[in-house]
């Protein structure tokens, strides 16, 4: 043996290395060469034992392994401490048990990101286990006696397994060794259980996205040692414990999206450095020392009933504050001037008032600014526009400036004679026009719902009317809309959208009624999703005005044979694109729901930039004026979920699952419906058996590389998910999305 080089492994181990090697894949491993003296066996890391070496760590972590045979040869590892088998697609575990060798001395173990379903198998097998994370997997029912005898446990992670659910699974044995608990993304219920704050070691407490109740008590300040608490998305009631200031090493609190009440308390940042608290019903005043300590990142009260002023001392660390959907009053601080790291400043929807201050422009590096719907005056500092900017000349970044549509803010150095003139123009009725072309549908009523300068002083209403009465501007046909390219007299170009009232599944209503309806939805702010910008309605039909950045549909480019295969990294950012669109439209105070979810209705700014379209639809078609079934009215043919056939009703699940079946189509290149077979039927019959899994992708697609192929199969397990029969056992939007993020 060369010196310094450790001993071979032992002869019992390199058989099973060499047996796992065969499992795994021969081109990552050389079995060839012995694991701990050679370099050729990247995840494998070995200690001495005896005479010789044995393996102490294994890491196979994203390399696409679907059968569970790869734990007859791990199970063998006596001497194995840490295992990571994560982003993977594993779908059971040993017979439900790890009665074998490996058992005894295993410390780590990362099972997260597989397809491993049903209740949990047994863990207390595991005496010396430390660390456990089962998170991103499909484990369901209650946590009982699992976890049980797992005395040196010190991170627990369970999140986004979806269906966990009974309360909060406290251990007894891990009472004075859990350090973390990631409980995030289930279903776990009932209040926090008073047990909960015996475990005073713990610095980690995610209970988000669940659907705990109660309140959240004062027995939160015993955690000395919390660093981060996150309660975000549940139904949690009463006030914010005050005597969170105490806990001196908490740097991140998330209680979003609950309905907690009463004042924020003083002093709640001290040491908190990201505080969220939005979407809640918090009111009174802003503390005034909220915004001042040092080493503050981030604030988030977006969303409360919160009153009064904009404290003026503001940390100059802060880097994201959102104000926003409050009742805020005053002015904008001139202090905001000194907060020179500040990226993110949203403070729409309060009743803001006085001139912006040109001390804004200081915040050289700031990429969001939203002040839209307040009574603010003054124009958005010019220096904002300053090329010699040093963070200019090294970031690339674009500053999105969001107006007012209330008020007389004017942006950048528009003059006020010009947003006069855009204001003027927003309504438009019959008796503006004079004589008009017979052939030219006549306007009962228009109006611009968008605030943009460059918008407001292109579209012209009778342009866009000119355009519909030919039927060469035709470059989309969908079940329920016709869309129209209407070419402006500056030479811009838009979309004009056709709803034809004569149909009888569409709701008549009020002309007003719609105009509130199709306003609400213009005032959505989100890059996936196609908001109006202008309506117009006729005698007999409405029109829906879009800035026209049309490259086809999704279905276009996978299906249309003409431009080829489009590659996988454009199917993931479609993919992406589409999940962050539908999580926006979920998450809206009163979620935004899709009559029709398909390939056919996402647009395409370019191959990587998806718009979802036809939002609208939900609010002005009435499924019952139809002559036939609800879920013929409610979707396209293989988008369509089970349950839509009795329930009769649109619903978030259901939308979910037009989102799965589109996820297929990224996957294998197949239509929703081929040869009278629905793909998502198609997909789960052979998911059912591992070894025909690979039948499901795109092999155009997925023998690109073993990366490639790995994400696809971490894509397809989300798929399968999202078209899961029971509407219950489908993920959340906002859990698919972060699913999404990690397959990467």
């Amino acid at each position: 043996m060369a010196a310094g080089l450790p001993p071979p492994l032992d002869k019992e181990q390199a058989d099973i290395m060499r047996t796992l090697a065969d499992l795994v894949g021969k081109n990552r491993w050389n079995a060839t060469l012995d694991p701990c003296v050679s370099p050729g066996w990247s995840g494998v890391r070995c200690r001495p034992s005896g005479g010789s070496s044995a393996v102490a760590e294994l890491t196979l972590r994203g390399l696409g392994i679907s059968s569970s045979a790869v734990f007859d040869s791990i199970c063998r590892l006596k001497t194995l401490q840490v295992l990571d088998l994560s982003k993977n697609s594993i779908p059971t575990l040993p017979n439900q048990s790890f009665l074998c060798p490996m058992s005894a001395g295993l410390q780590r173990l990362n099972l997260s990101s597989n397809r491993l379903s049903g209740p949990l198998a047994n863990f207390s097998v595991f005496p010396k286990l430390e660390i456990l994370d089962l998170s991103f997997n499909f484990f369901s029912g209650n946590v009982n006696t699992e976890l049980n005898s797992l005395s040196k446990l010190k991170s627990l992670n369970l999140s986004s397994n979806y269906n966990l659910k009974g309360g909060i699974p406290l251990p007894k044995s891990m009472l004075l060794t859990l350090e973390e608990l990631v409980l995030s993304g289930n279903q776990f219920t009932g209040h926090i259980p008073k047990d909960l704050f015996q475990y005073v070691n713990l610095t980690m407490l995610d209970l988000s996205q669940n659907n705990l109740t109660g309140e959240a008590t004062k027995d939160f300040g015993k955690l000395h040692k919390l660093q981060t608490l996150l309660l975000s998305g549940n139904n949690l009631s009463g006030q914010i414990p005050e005597n969170l200031t105490t806990l001196q090493n908490l740097s991140r609190f998330a209680a979003n999206q609950n309905n907690f009440i009463g004042h924020i308390p003083s002093g709640i940042t001290n040491h908190v450095r990201m505080l969220d608290l939005s979407y809640n019903n918090l009111n009174g005043t802003i503390p005034s020392d909220l915004l001042s300590p040092s080493g503050l990142e981030t604030v988030d009260l977006t969303g409360n009933q919160l009153a009064g002023s904009i404290p003026q001392n503001i940390s100059s660390s802060l880097f994201r504050l959102r104000l926003g959907s409050n009742r805020l009053s005053g002015g904008i601080p001139d202090s905001i001037g000194d907060v020179l790291g500040l990226a993110y400043l949203e403070l729409d929807n309060n009743t803001l008032g006085q001139n912006i201050p040109a001390q804004l422009g200081n915040c050289k590096n700031l990429t969001l600014l939203n002040l839209a719907n307040n009574t603010l005056e003054g124009s958005v500092p010019s220096d904002f526009d300053n090329k010699d900017s040093p963070s200019r000349s090294r970031r690339h970044t674009t500053l999105i400036i969001i107006f007012p549509l209330a008020g007389t803010l004017i942006g950048m150095i528009v003059l006020a004679t010009v947003a006069v003139y855009t204001y003027s123009k927003r309504v438009y009725r019959v008796e503006d026009e004079g004589v008009m072309d017979k052939n030219i549908p006549q306007i009962v009523n228009g109006r611009l719902i968008t605030m943009n300068s460059i918008h407001t002083s292109a579209i012209e209403f009778m342009k866009a009317m000119e355009a519909v009465t030919n039927h060469n501007n035709i470059f989309l046909k969908t079940r329920f809309c016709t869309y129209y390219k209407a070419v402006m007299p500056n030479g811009s170009t838009y979309s004009v959208k056709k709803l034809n009232w004569s149909d009888k599944i569409f709701q008549i209503g009020s002309q007003e009624k719609f105009g509130r309806e199709i306003e609400v939805l213009g005032k959505l702010t989100n890059s996936n999703v196609m908001v109006p910008l202008a309506y117009i309605l006729t005698v007999d039909c409405a029109y829906l005005i879009y800035e026209h950045v049309y490259k086809g549909t999704v279905c276009d480019f996978l299906h249309g044979g003409s431009s080829g295969v489009l590659d996988w990294p454009s199917r993931y950012s479609i993919a992406l694109g589409v999940a962050q669109g539908l999580t926006f439209l979920h998450g809206c105070t009163q979620p935004v729901l899709l009559l029709d979810l398909s390939t056919r209705t996402i647009h395409l700014k370019s191959t990587n930039e998806p718009q979802i379209g036809d939002i609208e639809l939900y609010k002005i078609i009435d499924p019952s004026r139809s002559t036939g079934s609800f879920s013929a009215i409610a979707g396209t043919v293989g988008y369509i979920p089970p349950e839509y056939a009795y329930i009769m009703r649109l619903t978030v699940a259901g939308n979910i699952y037009s989102f799965g079946v589109i996820l297929l189509e990224l996957l294998t290149g197949k239509p929703a419906v081929s040869d009278g077979i629905e793909l998502a039927k198609w997909a789960l019959s052979l998911s059912s058996r591992p070894d025909q899994r690979e039948q499901i992708l795109d092999t155009r697609v997925s023998r690109t590389s073993a990366a490639v192929h790995s994400q696809m199969l971490s894509v397809l397990n989300i798929a399968l998910s999202c078209v899961a029969f029971s509407p219950d056992a489908r993920p959340k939007m906002r859990n698919v999305l972060r699913m999404l993020f990690n397959a990467k």
